[in-house]
């Protein structure tokens, strides 16, 4: 069915950074004009129009062809980033002055169509997917664009902003291992992955770490003091230990283990009697540190811990994103034109795909033990935790 009745559309940004955004916005405007469709983009992603009077132009962005001209397509400053703001559930204060979560999606809704919105183009990951979904069971007609510098979304190969990340992560591994092999030491690199551990493993592979720590099962430690322990000899005295964010472990010595602070626990529903201290809230650098602090126990060469963590989501876009970028914003167009709402565009290459937004709701997109990197790691002599 094409879909004639379409004249305005507007693009949203779900919370998080993504280095690049402004190649999806770009390659989903310049498609849409050739339409003959007006482009505007929401701030702050639903908050322009869930409070259009705190912003200037009822919280739109005029994303006509002169606009899209003066975009920097490395960038993502075009529509300003979302905050955790659920449409469903917006803090308020009522009128005994006390705070409660009300329903503004109707609200939401109406102000799509006050301003003759007649489709979103979503570029959202994680929590964004299910408030998206809630919203087109209440008539929102829009597209999905999945980006992570993870690539845990399932439904699709490659998420926009993997590759930046995945390039800068190469980047900062190949300086840890320049250090690690000056001062004779083991590093232990921690970097991005809470649930999944592609970013880990292609970078591990790309620079010939030692070992690779992945969130999808649990590290033998005493297993990978075993293998650096063959690697590391006099002609080679140094080592690199690639872990994720999200990589648990077994066989620990009992040393390492700390108690964790019952306040904290309170305040995360997600700690467990694993987490420490200072991990609780906060879960960045906590594998790095209790890897290391295991090895160290384990070994007689020095170990030191580095968390690139968050510093993964800055930079510029890659090349590859960028093409991505623009692949991703132009697909979306088409699904709109096509009327192929409630979905996400899927990037199984060669091809974009659309696929039912539902199919990547609430899953991860995992690394599996018979997948061809875990292949590739074992072939180059990498250890992947077992």
């Amino acid at each position: 069915m094409i879909m004639k009745d379409i004249k305005r559309v507007a693009i949203a940004l779900g919370a998080g950074f993504t280095p690049g955004i402004n190649a999806i916005i770009i390659g989903a405007a310049i498609t849409a004009h050739r339409q003959g469709w007006q482009v505007v983009g929401i701030r702050d992603g639903f908050e322009g129009l869930l409070f259009p009077e705190r912003y200037p132009n009822n919280g739109l962005i005029d994303l006509g062809p002169e606009a899209i001209g003066k975009l920097n397509p490395l960038n993502s400053d075009a529509m300003g980033t979302a905050s955790m703001v659920d449409p469903f559930n917006v803090r308020t204060i009522n009128e005994l002055e006390m705070v409660e979560e009300v329903d503004l999606s109707d609200s939401l809704l109406g102000n799509l169509k006050k301003e003759g919105i007649d489709a979103v183009i979503a570029i959202m990951m994680g929590r964004g997917l299910s408030i998206l979904h809630r919203l087109n069971q209440k008539g929102l007609q829009s597209v999905c664009i999945p980006r992570s510098v993870e690539n845990d979304m399932a439904a699709t190969a490659v998420t926009f902003g993997f590759n930046t990340a995945l390039s800068f992560t190469i980047e900062m591994l190949d300086r840890a291992m320049e250090a690690a092999k000056s001062a004779k030491k083991v590093g232990v690199i921690e970097v991005l992955g809470s649930r999944s551990g592609w970013l880990a493993l292609q970078s591990g592979i790309a620079v010939l770490a030692d070992a690779v720590v992945l969130p999808e099962h649990p590290c033998d430690v005493q297993k990978l003091a075993g293998h650096l322990k063959s690697r590391i000899n006099r002609e080679r005295p140094y080592g690199l230990v690639v872990v994720a964010e999200g990589a648990s472990f077994t066989n620990l010595p009992g040393a390492v283990s700390e108690k964790i602070n019952m306040l904290k626990k309170a305040l995360s529903p997600l700690a467990s009697e694993d987490d420490s201290n200072q991990y609780v809230i906060s879960r960045s650098g906590k594998a790095a540190t209790v890897l290391s602090h295991a090895l160290q126990q384990m070994m007689t060469d020095d170990i030191f811990p580095l968390v690139l963590g968050p510093w993964s989501r800055g930079g510029h876009a890659t090349a590859v994103d960028r093409q991505l970028g623009l692949v991703y914003g132009s697909a979306a167009i088409r699904a709109v034109k096509s009327g192929q709402f409630s979905t996400m565009v899927s990037f199984m290459p060669p091809e974009m795909q659309f696929v039912p937004l539902i199919q990547s709701l609430n899953k991860v997109r995992t690394v599996h033990d018979e997948s061809y990197f875990i292949d590739i790691a074992h072939l180059l002599g990498i250890f992947t935790g077992s």
